[in-house]
């Protein structure tokens, strides 16, 4: 499960997704208990995705349903009898105690769907419209599918009130396209092991960051880290070194094509493949993933570790960077430094302050809220705008 951005159509890690609270509906549905006129009701901020529905989940010490355990439901629209499940991650407090669960399109229901061996039906394409596995408005985006499965779920009686409701909706830091969770195969990066020496670093000020209240959020988010999704669907970049097998998907991974054959030839026993045989995995690395090398890189140190200047010129004393950067960049280059040269990369990591629009966004050139220096110019003369860029 990975977050997907339909508009770039690649996936995005877990620190590429804003998180904004938007003003958003709740729908409450029913679904009819099978072979009984009985209903239980549900509430969702997305109606279309019941078209994947593979079951309903309900907290097995709640009372209210105890005489619906064993029984199986009907998801409205498409008629399929799922089961209900029984799970005490649902909250019986929050919204009517009944969950839907989409394993294919949210994270939670995702773990709940592997947790009782539930099917998981994808029903979006890459780039966000429905596929066939829907069954309905096969081809039309989500957010315009919503409107018709609200509508279509007046027509059959499903629907029993839509109330207004806040909640957080994540979006892609690049495009600003809501992000959809999705199943996709891709590679990732374990991290919890290789980032512990890095936290330890900061813990201990043998990393110093400045100013020091920035500390408190470095840990937090090296005490919650999760596994840290590598690869991205994009046409530049450094290219995963995979290698797939002929006619399987079983791989290697080597540093070069003539590697790869060595471990494929080794793997198979096949000893007349040739390099042409292999197929490279088309996707690229994350950004980042080349970024966090940078204090190494920069002094040729992955190549040539021996080198007179990254000898003398590794660590460094001081970075200087952007907090909002702090975990795409500043975190990760500590935990390559320690995990790659087996030392920090830098004793101290001043951040700065970050000039701001009037709604307090940073300037980007994705939000296009970032003023033209030649039009200050014009209207303040260039000696106002030099001024201007000083004092702040």
């Amino acid at each position: 499960m990975v977050n997907w951005d339909p508009q770039a159509k690649t996936a995005v890690s877990d620190e590429e997704v804003i998180h904004t609270e938007e003003n958003s509906k709740l729908y409450y549905v029913k679904y009819q208990i099978e072979g009984e006129n009985e209903f239980v009701t549900i509430a969702t901020t997305r109606p279309e995705t019941i078209l994947g529905d593979t079951a309903v989940c309900i907290n097995p010490n709640d009372d209210r349903f105890k005489h619906l355990q064993g029984k199986n439901v009907i998801v409205p629209m498409v008629d399929r009898v799922v089961p209900i499940v029984l799970d005490e991650y649902v909250d019986m407090e929050f919204g009517t105690g009944c969950l839907k669960i989409t394993p294919a399109h949210d994270i939670n229901d995702y773990e709940i769907g592997n947790k009782h061996n539930l099917d998981s039906i994808d029903i979006f394409n890459d780039n966000g419209t429905l596929n066939e596995s829907a069954g309905l408005f096969v081809g039309v985006d989500r957010f315009e599918a919503r409107k018709l499965a609200v509508k279509k779920l007046e027509e059959l009686g499903s629907l029993v009130k839509v109330e207004d409701y806040t909640n957080k909706v994540g979006r892609s830091e690049r495009t600003n396209a809501v992000i959809e969770p999705k199943l996709s195969m891709q590679w990732f990066l374990k991290m919890e092991d290789i980032s512990k020496p890095a936290l330890e670093a900061v813990e201990s000020d043998e990393v110093k960051i400045i100013p020091p209240k920035f500390k408190n959020t470095y840990r937090h988010w090296m005490e919650n880290v999760r596994d840290w999704c590598v690869s991205r669907q994009l046409w530049w970049g450094h290219r995963i070194p995979a290698y797939y097998l002929p006619d399987s998907n079983d791989y290697v991974v080597g540093e070069t094509p003539e590697k790869a054959l060595e471990l494929a030839i080794e793997k198979t026993g096949n000893k007349n493949l040739k390099i042409s045989d292999l197929r490279q995995d088309e996707d690229v690395l994350d950004t980042w993933f080349s970024s966090w090398l940078w204090p190494i890189s920069v002094f040729d140190g992955i190549n040539n570790p021996d080198n007179e200047d990254y000898k003398y010129y590794y660590p460094t004393n001081d970075l200087v960077t952007a907090p909002e950067i702090l975990f795409f960049w500043v975190a990760r280059m500590i935990i390559a430094g320690y995990e790659y040269a087996d030392k920090k990369p830098f004793s101290n990591v001043y951040l700065t302050g970050i000039v701001r629009d009037k709604q307090r966004r940073k300037m980007s050139k994705s939000l296009g809220n970032s003023p033209d220096p030649l039009d200050l110019i014009d209207q303040y003369g260039a000696d106002g705008v030099r001024v201007g860029m000083l004092l702040c």
